[in-house]
């Protein structure tokens, strides 16, 4: 056989076969035009393979400096854009294959010996999804940092809280900020515990009943950087239980970054005016002057949707397949790339923006002046002094409608008014009704007294270092 008959052929498989391969076939079926991306990983896992079968005496010494030459020419050609991807050869594999037989001869065919394209597409992507969650670490570390730097600088700044989007109590803008913190700390987290479990190789599962070949699997884990082998070979080549697992923390991620997205664009709008995002990442109205959109928050609300649809369609994918490997698993590349690339875009992105945000101290406070945010903190002030709690939250729901009829904050309430509550208050309680009050008073570990932000920065700036 020659050494461009692979290339000739068309297909490594079609000796079996007595007509070709429709075209339109040939484009449905086809993965090169999107799977070339794991072309690096390929040739890393190839030469891994070569490696081993050398040692093992499955090939020569002379084959494993051909394949390793050839390989290396090939990394240039594709680096350098001169290389050229073929329908007819199916996937970013057996284009890498047919190119190597071309420059090494018969070196290049022996390399697939021991090994299946299902094994080797396997092992492609966990090496690929290996790296990108490494990269996917280090932006959340710096999108964490971010955050913490403006939750810093507005450590004392006063911001309503709310529940159920209603005006609840006071808190630091700050604190509010490191809520999101604490959330990507946890999903970069995630990251880290389920790399483990895409870090298994499953190279040496041949198609999917293992292979004579006396392999040293544990040979080229090592070399690879591999925690473990996959110990079932069936297992080994149909799994995709860890992109699964990828994408749900990904979709996670993305839910918190989507609760990010929207309060930023609550807090943008008019109606709050709480914060300023920079120009370069929002865009004007074709018909109203006015307005100054927060395109880039609406975009990642939106790109949430995408990330857990492509969740849903890898759950799917794979829900009713038998063993081992079926063709179906093509499939399973384009939503996974698609999350890995949105999700990176976002993380940068956000880093950035959240690093640019102005913040509007006096309009947050006056908002948290208009909901009874200190409420509360008077009827804890009650408890205090000796009452049950849930007397004293009866008689600080009589004051609130009172102020409310009156149009005044509690604290605008004079003395004998509030006394007329309950004889037990005193002149200290103004202290206690003012929201600088409320908010030194929650001194507490997991508190939103600035002391304890700046404690929280702290940790997580250690944590980040």
């Amino acid at each position: 056989m020659s050494t461009n008959q692979l290339d000739k052929k068309s297909q490594a498989w079609s000796a079996l076969f007595s007509e070709p391969m429709s075209e339109l076939v040939k484009r449905y079926t086809a993965s090169v035009f999107f799977d070339k991306r794991l072309w690096a990983a390929d040739i890393q896992g190839s030469l891994a393979h070569a490696d081993m079968l050398q040692a093992q005496g499955l090939i020569s010494a002379d084959d494993l400096a051909a394949i390793q030459k050839g390989m290396a020419q090939i990394r240039a050609e594709i680096e350098a854009g001169t290389f050229e991807w073929k329908l007819d050869l199916e996937d970013v594999h057996l284009n890498i294959e047919a190119r190597l037989t071309q420059l090494v001869g018969d070196a290049g065919k022996r390399l697939h010996t021991g090994r299946s394209r299902n094994d080797q597409v396997a092992t492609d992507v966990r090496l690929w999804l290996r790296g990108e969650i490494d990269e996917i670490g280090v932006l959340l570390t710096e999108l964490q940092k971010a955050l913490v730097d403006v939750a810093e600088q507005n450590a004392d700044v006063i911001l309503p809280g709310f529940t159920h989007l209603q005006v609840a109590q006071p808190v630091a803008f700050g604190h509010h900020l490191l809520a999101y913190v604490e959330m990507f700390a946890r999903d970069a987290e995630r990251m880290i515990d389920l790399r483990k479990r895409v870090n298994r190789l499953p190279l040496g599962s041949a198609a999917l009943a293992g292979t004579s070949y006396p392999l040293d699997r544990e040979r080229v884990a090592r070399t690879l950087g591999f925690e473990a082998v996959c110990q079932n070979s069936l297992d080994g080549v149909s799994d995709r239980d860890f992109a699964i697992e990828f994408t749900a923390a990904a979709s996670l991620l993305m839910v918190h970054v989507s609760r990010l997205s929207e309060e930023l664009i609550l807090w943008m709008s008019q109606s709050f005016g709480f914060i300023d995002l920079a120009d370069r990442f929002c865009t004007g109205s074709s018909i109203m002057p006015q307005k100054k959109n927060p395109d880039v928050p609406e975009l990642a609300r939106g790109k949430t949707g995408r990330v857990v649809g492509h969740l849903m369609g890898l759950i799917t994918l794979m829900k009713g397949q038998p063993l081992a490997y079926n063709k179906d698993n093509q499939e399973d590349k384009e939503p996974l790339f698609d999350t890995v690339d949105t999700l990176k875009d976002t993380l940068r992105i956000f880093a950035e923006m959240a690093a640019g945000i102005t913040v509007k101290p006096e309009a947050m406070e006056r908002a948290a002046k208009k909901g009874y945010a200190t409420a509360t903190d008077l009827a804890d002030y009650l408890v205090k002094k000796g009452l049950p709690f849930r007397d004293a939250h009866e008689v600080v729901a009589h004051a609130v409608k009172d102020a409310i009829a009156a149009g005044v904050d509690l604290s605008e309430l004079p003395l004998d008014k509030l006394k007329a509550y309950n004889p037990a208050i005193e002149q200290d309680v103004y202290e206690v009704l003012s929201l600088r009050g409320s908010l030194n008073a929650r001194n507490i570990l997991g508190g939103t007294a600035p002391e304890q932000v700046r404690a929280q920065v702290a940790r997580h700036r250690a944590r980040l270092a």
